[in-house]
């Protein structure tokens, strides 16, 4: 057990906490919003599961190519002109959609959305330590957990938001209008952080102690270290699992019948999302009095067993598991995350935050094995899938968890 009486949040980094904790909402929003994209482009442009899939993987392509400059953008020029930076390229990816939707190219979407998602790594390369470091380290994957449970709240309205638009009957692409706004309301949120003043975390590095030579140093020690590459990997495979299952989710419960794609858009944001959030709330709290890695041990194994069930297709019982999925995943990404740049300090942290957050590639290749799948087979066998990428999770936790706990 831990001390509960640790404060979570460091109290001179409140205000910081707050403001960066809002950019943790934005990009859940921007993330959620592809899910319903999935099922509203195969109807609507009459493309396989397969072809719909490139959706979620030229985003997540964003996040690979673009994750190690934004580390080097972030180590050489600090947290705030980083943020600044992923916030203009989510404004200008989120605008394009008006130019994609004129031209009704499904090419021209796929480049707004790369655009996007090369915004969303520099806001989550930034953040993501800087979380980690607005208090005591002891507490930092219960303190990334509750700021990661806002991402979960943009999680939640994105597909109930999304749905209700898409999903009219109209055979129109519409997606435009929502998009121009999200663009307009993240300029000025850019605007906002380009005016204030976020503390930077040095511990002993600087913004302006970048050189080639000293970061060559850096990654190469990164790689060498076998329990960050195993954390950057187990990263990856919660990926696979986490984005496959979002992106397939109304295709799974429309197939039988047994909803619509508007139901199945509210059904998303309230009872599979809804519940991601609430979960990762709860794990926030669990994880301040009970080691994060024992937490994930478990965590792992449910999600296991959860996944298998759902492949059965056993009625009510693999329906009930594909929400459990959703419950017992939800501390995953922070609690690796935390874990993996644990020890680490200065310039790499920064880095080693750019390779973790090139782990969503693995949504890319999650989706597509996915789509594949249930293209050649069905929706339920394709949660094979999400199931290996969990089981990898659980091989992870085995390791990581220290001796007096096993």
């Amino acid at each position: 057990m831990r001390n509960s009486t640790k404060s979570l949040v460091a109290r001179q980094y409140v205000i910081p906490f707050i403001l960066v904790t809002s950019l943790f909402f934005m990009w859940g929003f921007a993330r959620a919003i592809l899910d319903v994209l999935n099922k509203h482009f195969q109807t609507t442009m009459d493309i396989t599961i397969t072809r719909s899939a490139m959706i979620q993987a030229t985003t997540y392509l964003g996040y690979f190519i673009m994750a190690l400059p934004a580390g080097l953008f972030i180590n050489r020029f600090g947290y705030r002109r980083g943020v600044v930076l992923g916030l203009m390229f989510f404004a200008f990816g989120s605008l394009l959609f008006i130019p994609s939707e004129l031209t009704v190219s499904f090419n021209f979407f796929l480049v707004s959305l790369f655009i996007i998602g090369c915004g969303l790594v520099v806001l989550e390369t930034a953040a993501n330590p800087y979380v980690t470091e607005l208090g005591d380290r002891s507490t930092a994957a219960s303190r990334l957990n509750l700021a990661q449970s806002f991402n979960g709240l943009g999680c939640i309205l994105a597909p109930l938001i999304m749905g209700q638009i898409l999903f009219t009957g109209d055979e129109g692409i519409n997606v435009a209008l929502p998009y121009s706004v999200m663009g307009v309301v993240v300029l000025i949120v850019a605007l906002i952080f380009s005016r204030v003043k976020l503390p930077e975390i040095t511990d002993g590095s600087s913004a302006g102690d970048y050189d080639a030579q000293s970061t060559g140093t850096v990654i190469s020690k990164l790689l060498h270290n076998k329990r960050f590459v195993f954390g950057v990997s187990a990263l990856f495979c919660y990926e696979i699992s986490e984005i496959s299952i979002n992106s397939f989710f109304i295709n799974y419960v429309t197939d039988g019948g047994w909803m619509t794609s508007k139901t199945a858009a509210v059904v998303l944001s309230f009872g599979g999302l809804g519940l991601f959030m609430a979960a990762r709330v709860t794990g926030s709290w669990i994880m301040s009095r009970i080691a994060a890695e024992k937490v994930l041990c478990f965590c792992a194994i449910m999600t296991v067993i959860a996944s298998l069930i759902v492949t059965l297709d056993i009625g009510l019982m693999s329906r009930i598991s594909l929400f459990a999925c959703y419950a017992f995943e939800a501390i995953m990404f922070p609690t690796i995350f935390a874990i993996s740049i644990r020890g680490l300090a200065g310039s790499s942290t920064k880095i080693a935050s750019s390779f973790l957050m090139m782990s969503p590639l693995g949504g890319a290749v999650g989706t597509l094995l996915m789509g594949l799948m249930a293209d050649v087979t069905s929706m339920s066998t394709a949660f094979l899938v999400p199931c290996a990428g969990y089981i990898f999770v659980l091989l992870y936790s085995l390791t990581v968890m220290p001796r007096k706990l096993h």
